[in-house]
């Protein structure tokens, strides 16, 4: 806990402080590392207080030190990262698929990622990720909200094509989902009275979520004209099958484009670039990596479908 430290070490001999962060719901395990060579990584322990009381303490014990934080992205999210850089510190943010690993390590706890990490911060083999600033996150978050709503109204659909297949009914209507279409499928009676309720209550959700994704874009459309990249979003919709909604999610899965200094770290960052596997003369290059974000690639894809399509 907080107040059982043993603090061993003399303020005037540590330029800064390395402290890896298992962040949870409810506890995080602490780590730090002294910046002197030869030093191991110490065992904090597990705190339930707050992040900043953490600095504090830390603080107030090496006043002329600079603290680095590091932690794993995951459902916490930013704000830790946030809140530190706020009080003044260094936070990074690294991904968990690019930590290495050693083949033989089978044991992992929470303890032991905290010292890890510690431990690869101090040797600088830690890549930190990109953090998106409040206000694009937001955006973003709006943008998977809208998709999602999607997924959930193309589910629906199935389930009630699946009903209709399973008995034999197929709709006369050329247009599905049109006006005329919603208007055969509120006209329409089934054999049993159990089959009538499920009709029913599959016609509600389906117009329940037809809603619920036009609000979502009606609200995208309002947010993203006092955007600071909505700039960037109208540039790209000058690609041909490229439209409002599309750019505004390719832009706020990729944030800030001026972090890709070469187009090709921006095409590995797509995971859009070969695989390769070679060795002396031999030059084996394979299907795309597929690494990096997958909502970012299939947005593209899709944008490309509709040019084709055209």
């Amino acid at each position: 806990m907080l107040n059982n430290i043993n603090w061993r070490l003399a303020c005037t001999n540590i330029t800064y402080f390395s402290l890896g962060l298992d962040t949870h719901k409810v506890s995080t395990e602490v780590a730090h590392i002294e910046d002197q060579r030869g030093a191991k990584p110490v065992h904090y322990g597990e705190i339930k207080t707050t992040i900043t009381k953490l600095a504090r303490q830390y603080q107030s014990k090496y006043p002329h030190t600079t603290l680095h934080f590091v932690y794993e992205a995951g459902s916490c999210g930013y704000w830790i990262y946030r809140l530190l850089t706020s009080l003044g510190h260094c936070c990074y943010v690294v991904s968990p698929s690019l930590i290495p690993k050693k083949p033989r390590d089978k044991v992992k706890n929470d303890k032991r990622d905290a010292l890890k990490l510690t431990k690869l911060l101090e040797d600088e083999e830690l890549t930190p990720i990109y953090v998106p600033e409040p206000e694009d996150e937001a955006i973003r978050d709006l943008s998977r909200a809208r998709e999602t709503a999607m997924k959930d109204l193309k589910n629906a659909k199935y389930q009630l094509e699946s009903l209709f297949l399973r008995n034999n009914i197929s709709c006369k209507v050329n247009d599905n989902w049109s006006l005329q279409h919603l208007r055969w499928l509120t006209e329409l009676i089934l054999p049993h009275p159990s089959q009538q309720v499920i009709l029913q209550e599959m016609i509600q959700i389906i117009t329940e979520r037809i809603q619920r994704e036009k609000r979502l874009a009606n609200e995208l459309f309002h947010q993203v004209k006092s955007w600071r990249f909505y700039s960037v979003v109208k540039a790209l919709q000058a690609v041909r099958g490229v439209r409002l909604l599309i750019a505004t999610g390719i832009i706020a899965e990729l944030g800030d484009l001026s972090r890709f200094d070469h187009p090709r770290k921006l095409m590995s960052y797509l995971g859009f670039v070969s695989k390769e596997h070679s060795s002396g003369d031999n030059r084996r290059l394979g299907s795309i990596t597929k690494c990096g974000n997958g909502r970012e690639r299939r947005l593209l894809v899709q944008g490309m479908c509709i040019v084709i399509k055209l």
